[in-house]
């Protein structure tokens, strides 16, 4: 046996998200199903990160052992070439040891979340982004997110079905700049809850609408409540754009 390393990119709108279920098309069954015909027996892969439906991915990545001693490029265009026409792509393949572990090796990952910041409807960007059509003031979303940094019990920003047995985290960064019409929110943490970036997403627009102040995000977050949480952003606008190991 030998395992490989693939970094991935997906578009998410079609997919009932990363991890293959019953109740629909998910990514990694689309790449398993891919594998599974060029190596002549099923395969299981493991993701850095469990993306939810409509969820995209630039820098996903994920491990798989094959019977078969591939090259890298060999593996690499083949794969690509078994999962036409889904919006999936393989955009590297390498050789890593055995104990390299696409979820358990990561230290950090990597999120971007984009807001697109205008009057008219999205085309282009239509299940790639979330339209606020109401001003936002990225400056104040930015001061107020930096109130969410460090370590703390995040329950209020976490799924109410989220099955991770502690709800706290240690957020590195949280980062929000306007560039032109899109407000871009950059996430970063060793792990994250589930819907955590979303849900700190839609409680940060608030701020930047107005209709929150910086003090109403502090009280949300010490509340440890999923009551007092703001909306949960749309998945369209959310990104896993790269996943760090040591």
């Amino acid at each position: 046996m030998a395992r490989y390393r693939l970094d991935i990119e997906y578009d998410g709108t079609a997919f009932c998200g990363w991890q293959r279920q019953t109740n629909g098309l998910a990514v990694q069954q689309v790449i398993e199903d891919a594998l599974e015909r060029i190596d002549g027996a099923a395969v299981t892969i493991r993701g850095a990160g469990r993306t939810d439906t409509g969820v995209h991915a630039t820098g996903q990545v994920a491990h798989v052992d094959l019977r078969k001693d591939w090259q890298p490029y060999k593996l690499w265009e083949a794969v690509n070439a078994h999962m036409r026409p889904h919006r999936v792509a393989v955009r590297a393949v390498s050789h890593v040891s055995d104990d390299f572990d696409a979820r358990f090796s990561a230290i950090r990952r990597h999120y971007l979340y984009r807001i697109v910041n205008r009057r008219a409807p999205l085309t282009i960007d239509a299940d790639r982004a979330w339209l606020v059509k109401r001003q936002l003031d990225a400056e104040a979303m930015h001061e107020a997110a930096q109130a969410l940094l460090g370590k703390h019990d995040f329950t209020t920003f976490r799924d109410a079905d989220c099955q991770a047995t502690s709800p706290i985290r240690t957020l590195e960064r949280l980062d929000v700049s306007r560039v032109g019409d899109e407000i871009h929110i950059y996430a970063s943490a060793r792990s994250f809850l589930h819907h955590q970036v979303r849900s700190m997403v839609g409680s940060v627009e608030h701020v930047g609408s107005g209709k929150w102040k910086l003090r109403d995000l502090r009280a949300a977050l010490d509340a440890r409540k999923r009551s007092r949480c703001g909306v949960v952003a749309p998945a369209a606008g959310l990104y896993l754009i790269n996943v760090d190991y040591g």
